[in-house]
């Protein structure tokens, strides 16, 4: 049996991939958007997004609309792959057929 990634598997890293997984390729959120959505705070968020960047599941990009700083996150194709990946492995640990 495979094991879960551990990168992942951590409940709001989880959340996070989750609702990133639900855009389509080459889509991203903003970071008030996706903190917004999962109710989480800033702090929480930025730090469970930095893990998920260092292991090349996320992409951060930071632009300016006008004069205001704004941060878009989207999944990599290989966090994709690993959000997928993982699914299935715990779909197999719960003895679900994909």
């Amino acid at each position: 049996m495979s094991e879960l990634d551990p990168v992942i598997h951590a409940a709001a890293r989880l959340r996070i991939t989750a609702a990133l997984a639900t855009l389509h390729r080459n889509e991203s959120i903003t970071f008030p958007r996706l903190q917004e959505l999962l109710e989480m705070t800033a702090g929480n968020l930025s730090t469970h997004v930095r893990k998920l960047e260092e292991a090349g599941y996320v992409t951060v990009e930071k632009t300016h609309r006008g004069r205001t700083p704004t941060t878009y996150l989207s999944l990599t194709k290989q966090g994709r792959r690993a959000f997928e990946d993982y699914v299935e492995t715990l779909r197999s640990v719960l003895g679900e057929q994909p």
